[in-house]
This record gives C-alpha cells, structure tokens and sequence, in this order.
C-alpha cells in the first residue's frame, strides 16, 4: 500500500505546497520595498545552487526552501509596481493565483480532448481580444509564446496568403522557386521580427523605409 507520507503522499505534497505558498506570499508582500534588480551579492549567492546532479531524491521542503533563500533575493522585481523594463507588465493579485491554479492543475493544453478547460479559456481569451479589438466576430486568433513566436506565427500566415495570390502553395511544394515578396520593415525594426524572416526562410535582407 502506498504511504500517505511518502514522497508522493498527500500529506507531504500539502506540506511542500503550503510552504512554497508561505514563501510566494512573503516575497509578493515583500517585493514592492526593495529595488527593482537584484543586489550583486544576490546574483552572487546563485552560485550555491551549482552542484553534482544527485545520485538520490531530495527533500522537497528543503528544495523550496533553497531556491526561496537563494532565488527570491536574485530575481528581478516584476511582481512590484516599480518595474518599467522591456515589455513586462506587474503581476496582478488575481492573475498570480490563477497562475497557480494552472500549475496545480498541470494541463496539456494542445488538444480539447487533453483539456477542455484550457482549450474553453482560450477560446474566451480570443473572443476577448477580438471585441477589444473592435475585430469582426468571424475573426480568430492563437495564442503564442513570445514575441518572436507572435511574428513568426503572422509572417508565415501572410506568407501563405500571398503565394497562393500568386498561385504557390507554399505547404506543398515549399519556398524554393516560390516568387519573391518583399519584406519592408523599418529602421527601428524589431529583433524578434528578423529572427522570424529568418525562420520563415526570408533570410535578412530586408529593405529598410
């Protein structure tokens, strides 16, 4: 029979959960009062955290407990209003706890039947945007992983509306000997976009407005 207080019991994983929500609780309250990045001793003290990959399990508890000393202290305040860096937004109470909630629930969100509540929410989200948007109701949308995936994601979309234009079916016979399309971006152009043309086989050799 299994044991309730074994590494996989219950009552172990509720101890390890209520200790990690102790310490997230601590640091949200916490993060507003101390700089934005991190001191030079924090992003020092990350060198404890390298060592031999272990031969046996190790405590939970004292894993949370590790990476609440050592990493909390050497991350980059996001979650406090003070953050105005890059494109990151501040961490709202109510989107921390659902984030939580999605990780307690550890979906596999690539197919309806593997999960219908992230495949519903989606949905919602995109039909969200859409109104926001003032988009037509036929419109869809994706949801993607970064910025570079975003441009990736509409070049390729673009790519195969064009060629077919042209009489090209891109899925089928691919890009080479596909007819040219120029690609204007400008001076200011994005990183992510280039990475995206290249990914897309544009290459770099953009022209510039």
């Amino acid at each position: 029979m299994p044991n309730d207080k074994g590494p996989a019991g219950p009552s172990l994983r509720g101890d390890v959960l209520n200790l990690a929500a102790v310490s997230a609780h601590r640091y949200v309250h916490d993060v507003c009062e101390r700089r934005v990045a991190p001191s030079e001793a924090a992003v020092s003290a990350l060198a404890e955290l390298w060592e031999p990959f272990p031969s046996s399990p190790s405590d939970p508890g004292e894993v949370i407990t590790r990476l609440d000393r050592i990493g909390s202290a050497a991350t980059v305040a996001m979650t406090g209003g003070r953050y105005f860096g890059f494109v990151n937004g501040g961490m709202v109470p109510a989107a921390l706890a659902a984030n939580w909630l999605a990780a307690a629930w550890n979906q596999n969100a690539a197919l309806r039947v593997m999960s219908p509540i992230a495949a519903e929410l989606e949905e919602i989200v995109l039909h969200w945007i859409c109104e926001a948007l003032v988009l037509p109701p036929e419109c869809t949308g994706g949801l993607v992983t970064c910025a570079t995936m975003a441009n990736f994601t509409a070049l390729v979309t673009a790519r195969h509306a064009l060629l077919g234009r042209a009489g090209w079916d891109v899925a089928s016979d691919g890009m080479f000997g596909a007819p040219p399309i120029e690609v204007v971006v400008g001076a200011e152009v994005h990183a992510s976009i280039l990475k995206a043309l290249s990914l897309a086989g544009f290459g770099f050799g953009c022209r510039l407005a």
